[in-house]
């Protein structure tokens, strides 16, 4: 690829689950020398305010203005971006964000975790994965760093992406592990997680927040010029990141909304069976603020309710 030039590809991969796939691809490479970014969309498929920001970084990107190079691919998931399922791939029942680095001799899922580590996350220098609240997810707008040799980075990325809360997650303490930013992470990638928007509907200000934070952190890595703006609203670091599930199946009654400040014990909601009647409260363990509350009154046995941020203190740079 040419200096100054923004490019578009199919990328496919060689991999038996993956056959009859294609995936979108833009690649840009600026006149001067600096990091190479790979910034990913995706990888849920219904998350699609994320998905059309990751295009309009690219269709907007002055590559004469650029230095270093930006790899972007909007949409990772294409089998569930095509089948609508939220959260999971269709052809596995697996969350793809929880397979990498990915396994070549495993199903779909693992499969592509596994390719787009090792083809596109671990050749980069830096990473941004654009997510939002997917199509049962109310969300708060949050980035999240990993704990690790490169995290200092890795922080000044999440800071500059200027979303009101930045997750810390520790490896041993994390709700969930096998993700894009922890794989990165183990490769000496510098990686972020951003979430901006919700329930699924494709949003025009999340849209511009994932296309201004991906600038701005693009400003902190000095491959574009000018100053990196500062947040349009004070930021928070989250300590702890605690994820509530119920018991048993039944309807999801939320009692606060994402971004509401909660106390200790406070009540969070309740599940109710098919007459109305309480099955279980829902408490607040200690005080926080919801980051994410599922959106769908129908939860499973063991459903994840909500996401308590907590240990919330001012951002101290």
């Amino acid at each position: 690829m040419s200096a100054g030039t923004v490019e578009r590809e199919v990328l496919r991969f060689d991999a038996p689950a993956l056959r009859g796939y294609d995936w979108p691809c833009f690649r840009a490479r600026g006149a001067g020398d600096g990091p190479h970014l790979v910034v990913m969309a995706g990888i849920h498929g219904c998350e699609y305010s994320s998905i059309r920001g990751a295009v309009e970084l690219m269709r907007g990107l002055d590559p004469a203005a650029l230095r270093g190079s930006v790899t972007t691919v909007p949409i990772v998931n294409v089998a569930s971006f095509r089948q609508r399922t939220p959260f999971v791939s269709p052809a596995d029942g697996k969350n793809l964000n929880r397979c990498f680095p990915g396994d070549p001799a495993g199903t779909y899922s693992d499969q592509l975790a596994h390719h787009v580590f090792t083809e596109l996350i671990e050749p980069a220098e830096a990473l941004i994965d654009l997510h939002g609240g997917d199509m049962v997810e109310a969300l708060e707008p949050f980035a999240l760093y990993d704990g690790s040799p490169v995290e200092d980075t890795a922080r000044a990325m999440a800071i500059a992406f200027g979303l009101p809360y930045l997750v810390r997650t520790e490896r041993g303490d994390a709700p969930i592990g096998g993700t894009t930013s922890a794989s990165a992470a183990d490769a000496g990638v510098a990686g972020i997680t951003a979430e901006v928007g919700g329930c699924g509907l494709l949003e025009a200000d999340a849209v511009a927040a994932h296309v201004h934070g991906c600038r701005n952190v693009m400003r902190q890595l000095e491959m574009l010029d000018g100053p990196v703006e500062p947040a349009p609203q004070p930021q928070h670091m989250v300590d702890r990141f605690i994820w509530l599930r119920c018991s048993e199946a039944g309807w999801w009654q939320p009692s606060v909304g994402v971004g509401d400040e909660v106390p200790a014990g406070g009540r969070l909601g309740a599940v109710l069976d098919p007459f109305g009647d309480e099955l279980e409260v829902i408490e607040a363990a200690e005080a926080g603020v919801p980051l994410f509350i599922t959106s769908s009154p129908a939860v499973a046995d063991d459903g994840l309710l909500l996401g308590l941020g907590a240990g919330i203190t001012p951002l101290a740079e």
